[in-house]
Parts: structure tokens; sequence; C-alpha cells
């Protein structure tokens, strides 16, 4: 194994923060990454020292297969905006970017606040729908959508489709039309989820 492959791994995450990307597209974006194994095992490593997570996605009584594509969360939200050099203002004023630092800030939190329990974090999409983090704690399942910006305000077509596919779900807004971003980060994600 390099020594020299996994800080790459970790700045490709920099640049692509709460972000399903492919395990080919990873290596398509990275010189000497090995094969998708090696870039699986590399984001292990990098999860097993508190830096980054590649959630897989969420499958209800049935294991995830194995090699589906990753959601990319850095546990500090530091790291992407050391790497991507923008200006708060600037950061603010392209939604597109906005929302998954956002989407990644609430990744983190919940990474960061609910790693001594018993729980399980993914994310979930089908046919275009999504769902940004599932939560399973040993009690319920969450359904938790992020909501960063006033276009997505009340869009929840994919919290809407998880809920009639896993109707036991708890479902969770984080945001605009749910708990505000101050609320949220300011609770222990065990005293939310747990």
């Amino acid at each position: 194994m390099r020594a020299n492959t996994s800080p790459k791994v970790e700045f490709l995450t920099c640049i692509h923060p709460a972000q399903i990307l492919s395990y080919n597209k990873m290596l398509g974006q990275l010189q000497d990454a090995g094969n998708t194994t090696t870039l699986a095992h590399y984001l292990k490593l990098l999860e097993s020292a508190y830096l980054l997570s590649g959630l897989e996605a969420f499958r209800w009584g049935r294991k995830t297969r194995r090699g589906s594509s990753p959601k990319l969360i850095l546990w500090n939200n530091a790291l992407v905006n050391a790497v991507a050099g923008q200006t708060f203002d600037k950061a603010r004023d392209d939604p597109a970017w906005w929302g998954r630092i956002v989407e990644n800030a609430v990744g983190a939190h919940i990474l960061n606040g609910l790693s001594d329990i018993s729980w399980q974090g993914f994310y979930w999409r089908d046919q275009g729908r999504e769902v940004d983090f599932v939560v399973k704690t040993p009690r319920d399942t969450w359904a938790i959508e992020v909501k960063s910006g006033a276009s997505a305000f009340s869009d929840t077509t994919g919290l809407d489709a998880f809920k009639r596919n896993y109707p036991e779900a708890r479902p969770f807004i984080v945001g605009q039309a749910g708990m505000g971003l101050e609320d949220f980060f300011s609770t222990e994600p065990s005293d939310l989820f747990g």
C-alpha cells in the first residue's frame, strides 16, 4: 500500500463534500490510486482516523451491495473550507456549493455525535429521489433531509418516497421548514436520534 495515496483521496473528498461519487469516478480523478478495492480500503482507514466517511446506500433488510457508490462526508468542515479557499460571502452566493457544505456540516455533526453509540449512518437514493442521511439506531430509523436554501424549502419528494418505502422510519428536516441549523448544531445528535 502506498502511503502517499490516501491524502489524494482526502483532497478529492474536500472538493466533493456530501456528494455520492462512484469508485470508478474517483479512480479517474486520482493517479496511482490502485483499484476500487484499494479505494474502499483507504476510505475505511480515513474513517478510522475520524477524517472522512464514505456512507453506503441504505437497504432495509438487505446487505448493501458491495461496491455501491459512497457518499463522501468529511468529519470537519474546516478541511473543505481550507481547500476551497472561498470567502463566506462567495460560498453563500453559490447555492449548489453552499448546499453541499451545509449538508457536509450536518453529516459531520451526526458522525461526530453518534460515534459512541450503537448506530449506523447511510444515505438513500432511488430513481433520482434522495434522502441526505439515514440514521439507524437500536430503536428507530431516521430519514434526515437537509434544507439549506429557499429553492429547496418545500421539496420533500425524497423524504416522501422514503416514507412510502419505509413507513416505520421517522422523518427529520434540518434547516428551513425543520429544525434550524443553529439549533441542530447546538444539540447533541445522541439527544435527537439516540
